[in-house]
């Protein structure tokens, strides 16, 4: 934990994602992308239950990221936040009860958590990241990026904690078994970020984080190791990052520090 913030990370990676963001004793869900079950389950593991969330927040329609959301909204009456666009494509829109779903505000805010998103270029109708503020720290949640805009540069600025995406070794995806078009999907403006992006974005910052977790790993195109090292090799080249812990999340909810 950096400042204000605990990042709780149940699933992450190609097949389901959710992450829990604490702060100002509120819990939020960002993304339901494994069944009810499993989130019911991982919350458990990290010391919460259902009734402890305040609210889900959506990146974007991918089923990676909202697969559970229908029978877990519908169990526990959460109010789920996501822009229009996101909105209008999610596949099970219609299993949904509307009064839990809601747009996303330009700035949501509770017991002093702020909370406001940022577009992030990736395949979708409309990707978002997330910046939390409280207490005069920062956390930025980034996953699902194609490339690095000035909009993404400007929000993770001043992070305190950064929920960092690091899906591929570019190498490793090249040379494996992927059909080439989707290579050129995943390696394409709106694709997802490779170990060296990453590495690059932190080296970019004018003050690291004190805490980064780098996720959305592919589990055929990288390792954990890998991608550890090629971050943590970026910023050791430039003498940069002594103070900032890197961990690297999974789809099954481990977070390690090699």
């Amino acid at each position: 934990m950096t400042g204000e913030f605990k990042i709780s990370v149940l699933a992450s990676g190609s097949k389901g994602n959710a992450t829990v963001i604490s702060a100002g004793g509120k819990n939020i869900l960002i993304d339901a992308g494994i069944s009810c079950r499993q989130l019911v389950q991982r919350l458990r593991d990290v010391g919460l239950q259902p009734e402890d969330l305040d609210a889900v927040l959506l990146t974007h329609e991918h089923r990676d990221h909202v697969n559970g959301l229908p029978v877990f909204s519908r169990n526990y009456h959460l109010p789920v936040f996501a822009n229009e666009a996101t909105w209008r494509y999610i596949p099970q829109r219609g299993e949904l009860e509307r009064v839990n779903c809601r747009l996303m505000p330009k700035l949501l805010e509770t017991d002093g958590l702020k909370i406001t998103s940022f577009a992030v270029p990736h395949d979708a109708a409309s990707t978002v990241g997330y910046v939390f503020t409280c207490a005069g720290a920062r956390c930025v949640y980034l996953t699902d990026v194609g490339f690095i805009t000035e909009e993404i540069k400007e929000n993770v600025a001043g992070a305190d904690t950064l929920v960092l995406e690091a899906n591929h070794d570019e190498e490793m995806l090249k040379k494996g078994t992927y059909p080439y078009a989707l290579k050129q999907r995943i390696l394409g403006t709106r694709g997802h970020l490779s170990n060296n992006a990453a590495g690059w974005l932190l080296s970019q910052m004018e003050r690291l984080p004190g805490e980064v977790f780098l996720a959305h790993l592919s589990q055929e195109n990288n390792t954990p190791q890998l991608a550890l090292k090629t971050v943590r090799g970026i910023l050791d080249a430039k003498e940069l990052g002594e103070d900032t812990q890197i961990y690297v999340t999974s789809q099954d909810n481990i977070v390690k520090n090699f």
